[in-house]
């Protein structure tokens, strides 16, 4: 299974970006996904994640101006980033947890985290 992940990139305060995800391989059930950031010194934090089901959480710190969507066919997820502030400067990983196999349990993976900067 991979994950691979697009959309990253530098733009100033108050700008928009789009991170897309792909997940890719053996893949019987995809449960839910999210987009996690890292920032050096500091540990990963969930950004917003969505269930198999379409329900959607997100951080407090990005609630109305990201949006996480996901596309069940393409096994894509997506997040849309509006607003953007220098805070938000920082390693965005995908991750994904799901069944690779019908007989297999359901295991977390991750993509290769993809930079966004964000400049005042």
């Amino acid at each position: 299974v991979q994950l691979q992940a697009s959309g990253g990139g530098l733009v100033q305060a108050g700008g928009s970006l789009r991170l897309s995800c792909q997940a890719s391989g053996s893949i019987f059930r995809l449960n839910s996904m999210a987009w996690y950031r890292q920032t050096p010194g500091n540990q990963r934090e969930l950004v917003a994640s969505i269930t198999s089901g379409g329900s959607t959480n997100s951080a407090d710190s990005v609630k109305g101006r990201f949006t996480i969507s996901r596309d069940s066919a393409k096994n894509t997820v997506y997040l849309q980033m509006n607003s953007l502030k220098p805070e938000d400067t920082a390693v965005y990983y995908c991750h994904a947890n799901l069944a690779p196999y019908y007989y297999s349990g359901r295991y977390d993976y991750w993509g290769q985290g993809t930079q966004v900067t964000v400049s005042s």
